[in-house]
């Protein structure tokens, strides 16, 4: 018996009868519960993966941010001799093509005290004309100003170091550092106490709780560098570059230096990041698998309910290709439905997700990422189209393969036995 031509492939016959399955009556709100499951299974499993791949790019993207705001992108520092040649050295790295700024620097730890505790310090020494070229410093002064830094006489503090030792502009922070004065009877610690001229928010915990900004020749004289630079920061118009030109900043600088950049400086933390990134990302394609799996058993039921229905369409001349493209559609309906409103749902968390991580550090009255622990003061998130694009490939891929089986299935149901049956 020849096989009946039946209508073209996704005619409207074929969606209007793959939109009655979808919809549920009396005796199927089983099957119509599975389907739901399904459905809310996809959405919130692709909504879940694009929120935390957003999270944890936000997360990196404001972590490089704030870290390389402060710090260079690369670090040249001398192998030989004393840095007393930095001037010189600075200047021929500034006119290398690629490089934006080249700022040297004198730094050591330090305790700083104020009216009420002492906490461990780093006093980095910077030129006033150099403090513009600080992208992470220059446009975060919260109070106070970096006018005259050169001559003013005082120092620039985080936030979270001035709160922790009580101070603030005008207050003086005394720094003792163990490298002082050389005398008969040993080295002797060196104590100074200097006005808070500027309180900085990087927003990053570590630097705001941490760093002291002092004119470079004070700096010099208070860690007894007279006219040396510990080293010199580079900052590049493109941080990605910085293997590409480590060649011919090292030729620039005319002299043994070692140069090294931001990745090999994080290498280890931006490495854990990587990694727990992908891990996230593997764990969490299972939700959009298990729900793919839902879809199978939900069409599986489907299949066997509406035997019935199959044969009578065989028996009026619906082809096999014809049967299974409706069940197909169906489930088909099922995934893309539920990646649609997965991506909707993900999207609309990820423009909110700091208001929503307020809201929930108010209802809880517990602190959800806390600037202590993870870095940063704001939770960030950061959509990036091409990873959205695979997680939405991925959702529809799982689903549409799920639903083949069932849908072959009901194609090579035999019409005979399904009434014989019945």
């Amino acid at each position: 018996m020849a096989e009946p031509t039946g209508t073209r492939p996704f005619s409207p016959f074929e969606w209007m009868l793959a939109g009655r399955y979808l919809r549920a009556r009396r005796r199927e709100t089983f099957i119509s519960i599975i389907a739901g499951f399904s459905f809310i299974g996809i959405m919130l499993g692709v909504a879940t993966l694009i929120i935390v791949m957003a999270v944890m790019n936000g997360f990196r993207g404001e972590l490089i941010g704030k870290i390389l705001g402060v710090n260079g992108h690369m670090i040249v520092q001398p192998t030989d001799t004393p840095f007393t040649d930095f001037a010189d050295v600075a200047s021929r790295i500034a006119m290398v093509k690629g490089v934006k700024a080249a700022i040297p620097f004198v730094e050591g730890q330090v305790l700083a005290s104020g009216a009420s505790n002492s906490s461990g310090a780093l006093v980095r020494g910077v030129r006033a004309q150099d403090l513009p070229s600080l992208p992470g410093m220059s446009s975060n002064i919260r109070q106070g100003t970096l006018d005259n830094f050169d001559t003013a006489g005082g120092v620039a503090i985080g936030t979270r170091l001035a709160t922790a030792l009580g101070l603030t502009i005008g207050d003086k922070i005394t720094l003792v550092s163990p490298r002082g004065a050389v005398t008969p009877m040993g080295v002797t610690p060196r104590v100074k106490a200097y006005p808070i001229n500027a309180i900085f928010e990087i927003g990053m915990s570590e630097y705001d709780s941490s760093f002291v900004f002092m004119p470079f020749s004070e700096a010099q004289l208070y860690f007894n560098q007279d006219d040396k630079a510990t080293a010199i920061e580079i900052y590049l118009d493109d941080p990605e570059q910085s293997g590409a030109l480590r060649s011919a900043i090292e030729t620039a600088a005319g002299r043994p230096v070692l140069v090294t950049d931001w990745r090999e400086r994080n290498m280890t933390f931006f490495s854990a990041l990587e990694v727990e990134r992908n891990m996230m990302f593997m764990i969490l394609t299972l939700i959009v698998l298990v729900a793919a799996l839902n879809i199978i058993s939900g069409l599986t039921m489907l299949v066997k309910d509406k035997g019935h229905d199959i044969a009578i369409l065989r028996t009026m001349g619906a082809t096999r290709g014809a049967i299974l493209r409706v069940f197909f559609i169906t489930g088909a309906a099922i995934g893309t439905f539920g990646t649609l409103f997965g991506v909707i749902l993900g999207t609309i968390v990820c423009w909110n997700v700091e208001s929503i991580r307020q809201f929930v550090s108010w209802l809880t009255r517990t602190e959800i990422f806390s600037p202590e622990l993870y870095f940063l003061s704001r939770l960030p998130a950061k959509m990036d189209g091409t990873e959205v694009t695979s997680i939405v490939l991925m959702a529809l891929i799982l689903s549409y393969l799920a639903t083949i089986y069932p849908a072959w299935r009901a194609a090579r149901l035999d019409p005979v036995e399904a009434l014989r049956y019945e």
